[in-house]
């Protein structure tokens, strides 16, 4: 399987993997690789309904299932010890809501891919001194293509990933503004199609942010 960040650059969007039911997380994954997704991030749950041991058990299942099809990672890690969870069940990623230098360094250590979430030129600063490989802008939509390309005139070597508020349409705006990929969860694992299990409804999803995002 190509590295990491060839696969990002190739298909430039990670699909957010966010309460999915454990009996229906390889079907869904199945459904986005047939959708030419390759990196997923299951997300710690912050209100802690669900332990963060159930999380890191439903990425290994997918590390796992996926193995050499796809790239698995955490998503809303804010504590060192998720990171020690990932890294310890074959996760390949960490990403947060915010920036966060101790998380950034302890992923780096464990060899994990480190995203960062940020909203101001500062925090983007912090990431990229603290090592992250990607930041980040989160949220996407209340910053918009014009803020991307703004702050890559100072910070030409930031890659930069639009989360939140993107869409098939307006994914251009972001690519030409210079941003590297996407984060997309509910415009494409919505959860009305969980409900009726309509995973080709999914994979067509997948396709549509992976298409417009080429």
């Amino acid at each position: 399987m190509k590295s990491f960040d060839e696969l990002f650059l190739q298909t430039r969007v990670v699909a957010i993997l966010r309460k999915v039911e454990p009996s229906l997380l390889c079907d869904v994954l199945d459904a986005l690789y047939d959708g030419g997704i390759r990196l997923a991030e299951i997300t710690y749950d912050h209100s802690s309904k669900i332990s963060d041991e159930t999380i890191a058990t439903q990425i290994h299942t997918a590390c796992e299932y996926m193995a050499d099809r796809m790239y698995i990672g955490a998503g809303t890690v804010t504590r060192a010890s998720q990171v020690e969870l990932t890294a310890s069940v074959g996760g390949s990623f960490i990403i947060s809501p915010n920036t966060d230098v101790e998380i950034i360094k302890l992923s780096r250590k464990h060899g994990l891919i480190s995203m960062p979430g940020a909203m101001t030129v500062s925090e983007i600063s912090t990431a990229l001194d603290a090592g992250a490989d990607y930041v980040k802008l989160f949220p996407a939509s209340s910053l918009g293509p014009k803020f991307v390309k703004a702050v890559l005139a100072p910070f030409s070597d930031a890659r930069l990933v639009a989360v939140s508020g993107v869409t098939p349409e307006n994914m251009r705006e972001y690519l030409d503004a210079g941003c590297v990929g996407f984060g997309v969860g509910s415009g494409i694992v919505q959860s009305a199609l969980l409900s009726k299990r309509d995973f080709n409804a999914i994979s067509e999803n997948a396709r549509r942010y992976v298409d417009a995002a080429r």
